[in-house]
């Protein structure tokens, strides 16, 4: 077994070979070999093999978790419906909630192949004068492709709740910010009072996947303009797709910003503007992006509750990681940024 990097050792991994050994006919009668794909702040994900045979296995973090946090299972069933019509999410193969494997519980699901883009470009990327544009062009195709997915046909529709769905992730993420505050920080009630003053209508539902950005999608390793899948589904639900596509721009990063801790590529020579990409998803959805500075604005107030809940843990000491002492400057940045969207600075 190879053990890598940090909680692998956690897990009993021949109690996972033993699993899948009765679970899968025809494995290889070889050792199981395990590596952790990344820490991250969230579910843990590792790449695991038995000879020629290979799969990813997911699970939540260890330590304390929020009561219905890190749901493996919805995660899992959403796949099982949304793979056969919309293949760039991966095939589940197994799902376990039994202690006696694993004391949370996980599923695996179909390995692919490819590339991850995150900040910076691979080898056999980087010199090509045309990869940025591929790149930003499958991205926009990509989400435009999964707002088209007919849920309701896919049986997905008890996965969401569409009816009050943007009004919800307001006033939930304004709460989540009150409960982890440490500091006072200049503007933010004033935007606070803005988004909620200031609500849109939706356009028609469609899945959503709330977390949708670049390093969350796999490339062709040949071709930059194609994608081969897309991951983390745990946060997927049926809702407002401007939220998605909001939250998507804000994480396409551009030259010359404040360090929010977003690092990507994106800031590289090559890819698209946010307003270009916007106009790409515009022209291919035909959907009406009017209001997306307020959806701008919410998107950049998430991420920075989303950081502000992890510094909290690293203040009051629950989590011990040291880059997380330094997300409060990122915080900070990202609130402006949420300021200068609902100016309609942000995409000029």
């Amino acid at each position: 077994m190879n053990q890598q990097q940090n909680k692998v050792h956690e897990i009993n991994w021949q109690l996972i070979e033993d699993y899948l050994h009765r679970s899968i006919t025809g494995l290889p009668n070889e050792p199981i070999k395990v590596k952790q794909f990344s820490a991250g702040y969230s579910n843990l994900t590792y790449f695991i093999s038995i000879g020629s045979w290979q799969a990813v296995l997911r699970r939540p973090p260890f330590g304390p978790i929020p009561p219905k946090a890190h749901d493996m299972k919805r995660e899992y069933e959403i796949l099982e419906k949304l793979n056969p019509i919309f293949q760039l999410a991966p095939k589940p193969i197994l799902y376990s909630e039994d202690p006696a494997i694993m004391e949370r519980h996980f599923y695996l699901m179909e390995k692919k192949d490819g590339v991850v883009l995150d900040d910076y470009l691979p080898q056999g990327l980087e010199n090509r004068a045309d990869t940025g544009v591929l790149v930003s062009n499958a991205v926009m195709e990509t989400m435009v492709k999964l707002h088209a997915v007919d849920y309701k046909a896919a049986g997905l529709s008890s996965f969401g709740y569409p009816e009050g769905y943007l009004s919800r992730q307001v006033h939930g993420w304004i709460k989540r910010f009150h409960n982890s505050k440490t500091d006072d920080i200049p503007g933010a009630e004033n935007i606070e009072k803005w988004l909620v003053e200031n609500i849109p209508s939706s356009p028609p539902p469609t899945i959503v996947h709330n977390d949708f950005k670049l390093n969350n999608m796999m490339l062709s390793s040949s071709d930059p303009g194609t994608v081969v899948g897309v991951f983390d589904w745990e946060l997927s639900t049926i809702g407002d797709p401007l939220t998605d596509l909001a939250a998507a721009i804000a994480y396409w990063t551009e030259a010359d910003e404040a360090d929010t801790g977003l690092t990507s590529v994106t800031t590289a020579p090559g890819f698209l503007t946010r307003r270009e990409m916007l106009e790409l998803y515009a022209n291919k959805s035909g959907r009406d992006i009017s209001q997306i500075d307020y959806y701008l604005t919410f998107a950049f107030y998430k991420i920075a509750v989303i950081l502000q809940q992890i510094y909290y843990r690293w203040k009051i000491g629950e989590a011990k990681d040291e880059r997380f002492g330094k997300l409060n400057a990122g915080i900070i940045n990202l609130l402006e940024q949420a300021a200068r969207a609902q100016q309609k600075e942000i995409l000029r």
